[in-house]
């Protein structure tokens, strides 16, 4: 795994995420249902994570059975089905060290918070002045919807499905591994007033996205009906990835 975050952190800088923000934006990859993301997703194993084995087509389930069952709101189960569709970049090309695992800003200082924070010392960001200060190119409180992000599967879903889930639910989406803020508290003096009272949001939803895995795999084809009418009206029948 530390092997995977030394790729990340040296090559995400701020025009490696740009230079990802045009080849996949405007969204033109692909054409496909929710349900046919996730079967792609029954051959993905995420590396990043060490407590999960399953595909993530499992992990997903997973997530989204457990906070049904202790009745979350319909909008947050959805987040639990939906969270980590955007690992799909893998199977458009991308490596894994660019679609999974922690996210975090760029053209700021990496906070010390972040999982492997050291390995962030070959990121050719750190020596330009600009971009490794406390606030680099941006402003105190100015909001994490102006912050650039670290490249992978929140903020590319994020462009996904973003003209059809809530505010809420975009923002546990978009924010969902960037685990140095939401766990650690890194990163607050970018916070507008929003980040700080939705961040319990994505902070809440963690708790189970991390800790419902289990070895043991659900049955897909039995559980597939019950999502299927939970996203009735909500995202339509063809998504443009």
């Amino acid at each position: 795994m530390r092997r995977l975050y030394a790729e990340n952190h040296a090559h995400q800088t701020l025009a490696f995420v740009r230079e990802k923000q045009a080849q996949y934006f405007p969204l033109r990859r692909a054409r496909m249902g929710v349900w046919e993301a996730m079967g792609a997703l029954e051959s993905l194993v995420d590396e990043s994570d060490p407590d999960l084995e399953l595909p993530q087509i499992q992990h997903a389930l997973q997530t989204a059975e457990a906070l049904r069952v202790d009745g979350a709101p319909d909008w947050l189960v959805s987040c639990g089905l939906l969270h980590d569709l955007g690992k799909v970049l893998c199977l458009f090309g991308e490596p894994q060290w660019a679609v999974v695992g922690d996210t975090f800003p760029v053209g700021c200082a990496f906070d010390a918070r972040v999982v492997y924070a050291d390995l962030f010392a070959a990121n050719p960001d750190v020596s330009d002045p600009a971009l490794s200060s406390h606030l680099g190119i941006y402003r105190e409180g100015c909001g994490l919807d102006t912050v650039t992000f670290s490249w992978g599967h929140d903020e590319y879903l994020y462009h996904v499905l973003r003209p059809y889930l809530t505010d809420e639910a975009l923002y546990v989406i978009r924010y969902h591994s960037f685990y140095a803020a939401h766990r650690e508290g890194a990163y607050e003096h970018l916070f507008a007033a929003r980040d700080r009272e939705w961040m319990r949001h994505v902070a809440d939803f963690s708790r189970y996205d991390l800790y419902s895995k289990v070895d043991e795999p659900l049955p897909v084809a039995e559980l597939r009906p019950r999502y299927e009418e939970l996203l009735e009206g909500v995202i339509p029948p063809t998504l443009q990835w």
